[in-house]
């Protein structure tokens, strides 16, 4: 170099001509086309797994204690009959399969193409394993009768899946800026906590939503913690919180109070986005997440001040996903999602890019 000339570089601060180092190897834009898909089949999952809730169709590729018969074989045969409660769980199993392959997919690919983008290859490795477990435990709770703890672990496990896939999504991209060191040291605290309580919103929901036995041959309507406060929110049978009354009204209740700490501290979250504003990507997430959360807990009420809608507890479900995936991705934001490359003598020659 001739004369001090700073030689031009690229997008991803590599000399022009230069070949990126084997640990800078981005994966292709056939592959990030694959996560997202991915990212929206498990979404699918999800909202297919409410509607086999509320259509009562959690058991109807058999009743409990069918062994094999009712899972993975549907009323003992591979194909289901045209009884409509059969076809909807069916159809919930049958994109498992699908979400199942594409984790496959995606795990293989890393691992033959991408070996040396270690997180990429483990967490795609994470969400095969994931979505294995996920078939296993749905087995288990069709053949323990739609246990509650078995309902709550499967829809937390399913959230948490999601957060994996959509780790990888942001992993395959190559055009998103860092956050700065003090930007992320002061914003990831906030980010974990208020992701970790709207999981915990979402996990008692779920727990709330298996005492009403849906799908189960005790099943009456009105059963169960989703009514134990009667029609009354924020109130609760005359009180705000009255922890004692009953069992199924600890749950109702439990289900609120991390519903109360999710809001505080996704709206501290959203406040300190807007003020410091890190990056556009981050200050959009926020704004969507502000209109999530007012949605979500607008949805929340009409759940109890009207009676039981199949339609309002899937977007209550729907919503609920939405905005664990946007504080999620706020998170992931400000984490990197590659490793930083390496000169020939160990030390970093650039920083980390943020996925």
């Amino acid at each position: 170099m001739q004369g001090g000339a700073v030689p031009p570089f690229d997008g991803i601060g590599l000399q022009r001509g230069a070949v990126p180092p084997f640990d800078e190897v981005l994966p292709s834009a056939a592959y990030r086309r694959l996560a997202l898909a991915t990212l929206a089949a498990t979404f699918a999952l999800i909202i297919v797994g409410g509607i086999v809730r509320v259509s009562d169709s959690g058991l109807g590729c058999g009743p409990a204690g069918s062994g094999l018969n009712g899972w993975p074989f549907c009323n003992g045969d591979v194909v289901p009959g045209l009884d409509l409660n059969s076809v909807i769980e069916y159809s919930h199993r049958t994109l498992g399969g699908i979400v199942g392959l594409m984790m496959i997919s995606l795990a293989v690919l890393a691992l033959r193409r991408y070996r040396s983008h270690t997180r990429l290859v483990r967490a795609t490795a994470a969400a095969t394993g994931l979505v294995i477990a996920q078939g296993l435990l749905g087995a288990a709770t069709v053949e323990q009768d739609l246990d509650e703890r078995l309902v709550a672990s499967h829809l937390g496990l399913a959230m948490a899946l999601l957060a994996v896939v959509l780790y990888i999504v942001r992993a395959t991209a190559s055009d998103r800026p860092p956050a700065s060191p003090q930007t992320g040291s002061r914003f990831r605290p906030l980010a974990l906590i208020s992701s970790g309580l709207v999981f915990c919103t979402i996990v008692a929901g779920g727990y709330m939503a298996g005492t009403q036995n849906y799908g189960r041959s005790d099943y009456q309507l009105g059963d169960g913690a989703h009514h134990a406060c009667g029609k009354e929110f924020p109130s609760c049978n005359g009180d705000f919180l009255p922890f004692g009354q009953a069992r199924l009204v600890d749950i109702h209740l439990t289900h609120r109070v991390f519903m109360y700490l999710a809001t505080i501290s996704v709206v501290a979250l959203i406040v300190m986005t807007l003020r410091r504003r890190p990056s556009t990507e981050m200050v959009r997430a926020a704004w969507i997440a502000a209109g999530l959360l007012v949605c979500q807990l607008l949805v929340g009420a009409l759940n109890v001040w009207l009676d039981e809608y199949e339609a309002l507890i899937v977007l209550h479900l729907a919503l609920g996903t939405l905005l664990w995936a946007t504080v999620v991705s706020v998170a992931l934001a400000l984490y990197p999602a590659r490793a930083p490359a390496t000169s020939r003598s160990g030390s970093p020659s650039g920083e980390a890019v943020a996925a």
